[in-house]
């Protein structure tokens, strides 16, 4: 009995955490919009952003870029190859805007061992200004989008990052591609940095670049399997935190397959799993089905039945305040995403290193004793 009480404890005490969680968001949400400039003032912005083919919302994202109410930035789109798809798209938005500086660099020579820093090497290096924002080409850029960034400069910050936020998901891989990064990845990361612990994400890192270049430049960011991951642990490296923005920016997710949601999701499990070992064997926990199933087996149907009525019921509540998707469709998600955790968990311990865009990357190995 006592052992079965402690289970049933185990899995308020989850249910509790999730609830917490839910109620950091809608008050961060709540709280009035950044509009002080920052301890940097407004630096001259380099506005870096790589580029791989052409994705349906490309056109829409890679223009927002030129749409920045900034005083002083300028844009390189960094291009791999000569037979790129992007290339004609890119250079049409720069004739469309010529009052503001941008050029295209194309080539890639391999530095680093990561892809997309080799991509972003040649921008790195011609960046005119000190100050630098990384930013994936699939982002749609708010117009206050580098001055937000510039706000959240405090004095301890190493770097300014943020999740995404998926909008316009089209077909259940891109409503269960939403549920996996709106209500569960940018919820969980938002409260993290709240409890003074932030992570970086590759979709934006807006840094000083002479700190960067002071300890071996782009190279440092290549020590895990993503970016992400090596800019964590260099800020943290320096007595320095990472900064979220009040709220994270959108991404067009539009239609994905199932399978491609369960690549990505394995893909991102497997970098977690690389970069912080200790902290992964806790996401085990993540989602509803371990509190569930805890529930099952010391209270019966219909308490597990209660409780998961009140998680996906906060979740929901959270979608409708913040505006995200939150279409029956997206709601009917929430399951299949809290199914497919454990899975994806278990699936990350089977193999080391993925496939991204036909490189395959493994683990930096460790140096001999």
């Amino acid at each position: 009995m006592i052992m079965m009480g402690l289970l049933f404890i185990a899995a308020m005490v989850l249910l509790g955490a999730h609830l917490v969680t839910v109620a950091m968001y809608v008050r961060r949400m709540q709280r009035p919009r950044q509009t002080t400039q920052g301890i940097i003032e407004h630096p001259r912005i380099t506005l870096l952003r790589p580029v791989c083919g052409l994705d349906a919302h490309d056109a829409e994202t890679l223009e927002s870029s030129f749409f920045q109410d900034y005083p002083d930035y300028e844009i390189i789109f960094c291009v791999g190859s000569a037979s790129d798809a992007a290339l004609p798209l890119l250079h049409r938005l720069i004739a469309a805007y010529p009052q503001r500086p941008a050029k295209v660099l194309v080539g890639q020579v391999a530095r680093t061992g990561n892809p997309k820093l080799d991509n972003l090497w040649k921008g790195w290096q011609a960046a005119q200004h000190d100050w630098v924002c990384m930013t994936d080409s699939n982002l749609l850029l708010p117009p206050d989008y580098l001055k937000t960034l510039v706000a959240c400069w405090g004095p301890d910050t190493g770097l300014v990052s943020s999740p995404p936020l998926g909008i316009r998901p089209k077909g259940w891989g891109g409503h269960l591609e939403c549920a996996f990064l709106n209500s569960n990845q940018a919820r969980l990361q938002f409260a993290a940095a709240a409890a003074g612990f932030g992570f970086a994400q590759g979709k934006t890192l807006f840094w000083n670049r002479p700190m960067v270049d002071g300890a071996g430049g782009l190279r440092v960011l290549a020590r895990h399997l993503a970016e992400d991951v090596s800019a964590t642990k260099f800020v943290r490296s320096l007595g320095l935190r990472v900064s979220l923005p009040p709220l994270p920016f959108a991404q067009p997710i539009g239609q994905r397959s199932l399978r491609q949601v369960w690549d990505r999701q394995l893909r991102w499990s497997r970098v977690r799993r690389d970069g912080f070992a200790l902290l992964f064997l806790g996401e085990l926990a993540n989602g509803a089905a371990l509190g569930a199933a805890l529930m099952a087996v010391t209270a019966g149907p219909l308490w597990t039945t209660g409780y998961l009525a009140l998680w996906w019921g906060a979740e929901a509540l959270l979608m409708q305040r913040a505006h995200w998707p939150r279409t029956w469709q997206d709601i009917a998600m929430l399951p299949l995403r809290d199914a497919l955790l454990p899975a994806l968990w278990v699936a990350t311990f089977l193999r080391r290193g993925f496939e991204w865009r036909g490189t395959a990357i493994a683990p930096t190995p460790e140096p001999a004793t």
